[in-house]
């Protein structure tokens, strides 16, 4: 097996691209799985189909955090042991993480299916979108489990040091979704049904091929005892991943909260009820797209951040840290002058409805990413500090933004009715981010003093 201390000596700027880039592909293309669905049920079935898909989204979101609670926490924690030299233990840290993200799938698959249309009136869903979220939702909760391993095992391969690989797993199947998507639901006439079908067929395709990659890892070798629960190592794993597995589950939670006050408040305006639920929805498609750059540029960075950090070289954490929120700004910004400038050709693109429609669409966007900057640069802090196993300040970071903007979603739609509710996130990422600043300062002055404090080389 070979090991990472190529991690602790080459340039700072050689290995992000190497890894970030990648990670970033791999995210994005995950993304696009929901997107590319989108703009073709949107483009088919108009915006009651974005906003079914969207309902259903929810409840993959869920998926994803629980596959990443257990995939980036055994990534985070194989990195810093390989910085440490301990690797007697890793492979089963990476079992135990296979095991638990599928059983977490499977118990996503039984609660989906038990509470059937209760569970999708919970989360959103009108009368007019009620039987499209139910014929999507059905074929997606199908693959649930291997689409969560296979998105833990993407995190674990990156922290191998196959960033190439995650990626290409991601492309396979993102491949076969684009091409899945236009043939389910226009030649085959499968309608939203299709898409879903192609969705799991892509979701399948990169299964296998992470599958693959286990009997070649790098730096561990998994046989039957790696499966074996450990509570130690899964705590272990559960810290380190806490923050992702709560990014994920606020970003939920914001949705259903959303969901529910959009159709009370939009019931009220003259926009009704489905128009500001399918304006969400999209917005929220970019939301994420801007977010998945930020946190692979992160996440790509983690088994850099972890191997430094556990070999005690502070001044190349430091370099790191400053080097991710250059890159995080420098993409955000670039991104905002479009949302800002270009509104509504990128809302055109998931299909559009009538004049009264682009137009909220328009300004609510306008809205609601206006300081996507400051939300990027803000998880991407959260997630440095899991990198290094500050899991206590990582958890509360990765979760206070999005918990400032359910309190604000509640509060200001009753003075600025139902465009209050995307006023709400740029007010709470001025909070969040003034808070995770003071912590992140702290933090570099503490590992400037352990640098200080080290002998020369």
């Amino acid at each position: 097996m070979e090991n990472n201390q190529y991690l602790g000596t080459e340039k700072i700027g050689r290995l992000l691209a190497r890894f970030c880039i990648p990670c970033i592909a791999s995210l994005i293309i995950s993304c696009l799985y929901n997107i590319v669905d989108q703009i073709f049920v949107g483009n088919r079935l108009g915006y009651l189909g974005n906003a079914a898909t969207g309902v259903i989204f929810s409840i993959t979101v869920v998926g994803w955090g629980m596959s990443l609670f257990f995939g980036d926490g055994a990534a985070a924690s194989a990195s810093v042991s390989l910085g440490r030299g301990e690797t007697n233990h890793i492979h089963r840290t990476i079992g135990n993480s296979i095991l638990f993200s599928f059983l977490s799938g499977v118990v996503i698959i039984l609660a989906s299916y038990l509470w059937g249309d209760g569970l999708l009136r919970c989360i959103g869903a009108t009368d007019a979108t009620l039987g499209l979220a139910r014929d999507y939702g059905r074929i997606i909760y199908a693959m649930m489990p291997l689409a969560m391993v296979q998105n833990s095992l993407a995190s674990i391969i990156r922290a191998d040091g196959s960033p190439r690989y995650a990626m290409g797993a991601m492309i396979a199947g993102a491949v076969f979704n684009l091409i899945g998507d236009p043939v389910a639901i226009y030649l085959l006439d499968w309608g939203i049904r299709g898409a879903a079908y192609a969705t799991i067929g892509g979701q399948l395709v990169s299964f296998v091929i992470c599958a693959l990659y286990l009997p070649r890892a790098k730096t561990f070798r998994l046989c039957r005892g790696s499966f074996r629960p450990d509570g130690r190592l899964l705590r272990s794993v559960m810290a380190l991943g806490a923050s992702s597995l709560l990014t994920q589950l606020s970003i939920v939670v914001i949705t259903v909260v959303n969901n529910v006050l959009l159709v009370r408040w939009g019931a009220r305006s003259t926009y009704g009820a489905d128009i500001p639920l399918a304006a969400f929805v999209v917005i929220m498609k970019l939301f994420q797209i801007v977010l998945n750059i930020a946190i692979g540029i992160a996440a790509g960075a983690q088994p850099i951040v972890g191997y430094n950090y556990g070999a005690e070289h502070y001044g190349r954490v430091r370099q790191l840290l400053r080097a991710m929120l250059q890159w995080t700004a420098v993409v955000t910004l670039v991104c905002t002058a479009l949302f800002e400038g270009l509104p509504g050709p990128l809302i055109r693109i998931f299909g559009s409805d009538g004049e009264l429609y682009l137009e909220f669409a328009q300004q609510c966007l306008r809205i609601y990413l206006s300081l996507i900057l400051l939300t990027c640069l803000q998880k991407v802090c959260a997630i440095f500090l899991q990198s290094i196993g500050h899991a206590r300040a990582a958890a509360p970071l990765a979760m206070l933004r999005d918990a400032l903007l359910i309190v604000f979603s509640l509060i200001l739609p009753v003075f600025l009715g139902v465009t209050g509710i995307f006023w709400a996130a740029p007010v709470a990422d001025v909070l969040a981010m003034a808070v995770t600043a003071a912590v992140v300062i702290r933090l570099w002055r503490q590992l400037g003093r352990l640098e200080a404090h080290q002998p020369e080389p």
